[in-house]
């Protein structure tokens, strides 16, 4: 199979759908790969690197795209590279389709076959193409609160892990997922005074034996997360539903009762965001005040650490892009039925409960579009 991996163009996205080492596995099983440009620059890798490990060089996006027969990505598609997409083509990157009508609109016209990193699953119930970018990014949620917390960045003027004789600063993390155990794990290791809160039974129990006295970790209800946000001085949104928009757990009302200089760190902004007031930053701007609260709601956290990031997420997807090369996607989707819950539209159908539902598409089931695979 013809592989093309463009070069990203989403605003500050530095990371790379494929490694050259990712390439050169590719080849060595008998596929081609046909990079774009300078798609690696951001990451130390060379084209000359992309040459050596077998790969191909595009001059341009237009030229991969009219020749490639599966495109691997990083983040959602922009509107120029949708356009550029053709009925059958398959593309494999992260999608977040459910706050993005538009972007849902424009696959769906497009004919391919489109399968988001975000949905894939595995047998233990989570979601293994996600889980690496979410532990990227629940680390990066306390450097840049930290950095957001220091006075000339719009914070309280405060040291996360404080000094002898002066108290740490008092770190919330709601939802205890991969996001929010990465978060607490940084938060903790710099001395941060941290609660989490989470509603599942499991995740409390969990969650309390990894930490022990180091963290409060609270069953989440109303009256337990307003007294937690009015004492919070960093609060992560680390909440997630998967395919779907994410609940919106802190509202305008309960921000005003927050101490100002206080800051949110809204890592569930690619899926619309856990706080009401939040909106989508960049990482030239990626933070905004509302009612004297610093809000930093980057909406590709992890491209600000791209040559990590883009190596992890590798590491999870490269099996993934070996089966749809060898198989085709139709024979690979119906062999696995975890990558078959990554499949969210597909010839012009929706294919996804909860992009469907979040939406308001009919739900076609993918089971019904793998014909005789």
């Amino acid at each position: 199979m013809l592989i093309g991996v463009p070069r990203e163009i989403k605003p500050q996205e530095f990371r790379v759908g494929l490694t050259p080492e990712s390439v050169a596995e590719l080849v060595h099983h008998g596929h081609q790969v046909l990079v774009e440009r300078e798609a690696g620059a951001a990451i130390g890798a060379r084209d000359q690197d992309y040459q050596a490990a077998g790969a191909q060089i595009a001059a341009d996006a237009q030229s991969l795209f009219d020749r490639a027969e599966l495109i691997v990505k990083v983040k959602e598609p922009q509107a120029v590279e949708r356009a550029r997409l053709k009925p059958g083509q398959v593309l494999f990157t992260y999608l977040h389709l459910a706050p993005d009508p538009e972007q849902a609109r424009d696959l769906l016209a497009s004919g391919a076959v489109c399968i988001a990193y975000e949905t894939v699953t595995d047998d233990q119930g989570g979601l293994p193409l996600l889980k690496p970018m979410s532990q990227v990014a629940g680390r990066l949620a306390i450097q840049a609160g930290a950095w957001a917390l220091q006075v000339g960045n719009g914070g309280r003027g405060l040291l996360l892990g404080g000094v002898p004789g002066v108290a740490p600063a008092r770190v919330l993390i709601l939802g205890g997922g991969v996001v929010g155990f990465n978060a607490a794990q940084m938060a903790v290791g710099l001395q941060a005074d941290v609660t989490i809160l989470d509603r599942s039974p499991a995740a409390l129990e969990r969650l309390a034996t990894h930490f022990g006295v180091r963290a409060r970790v609270l069953h989440s209800n109303r009256s337990v997360l307003e007294a937690a946000l009015r004492g919070a001085d960093l609060v992560v949104g680390a909440v997630l539903v998967p395919g779907a928009s994410t609940p919106r757990l802190v509202s305008r009302a309960q921000l005003k009762t927050m101490t100002p200089g206080a800051v949110l760190v809204d890592v569930a902004i690619d899926q619309g965001g856990c706080f009401e007031t939040s909106r989508p930053t960049t990482h030239g701007e990626p933070t905004y005040v509302v009612d004297s609260v610093v809000h930093y709601c980057v909406a590709n956290m992890p491209g600000a650490v791209p040559r990590t990031s883009a190596y992890a997420l590798n590491n999870a997807t490269l099996p993934a892009v070996l089966a749809l090369a060898a198989k085709g996607w139709r024979r690979a989707l119906a062999d696995d039925p975890h990558l078959r819950a990554g499949l969210n539209c597909c010839a012009g159908r929706v294919t996804h409960p909860a992009v469907a539902a979040a939406l308001g598409y009919d739900l076609t089931l993918a089971e019904s579009l793998l014909g005789d695979a």
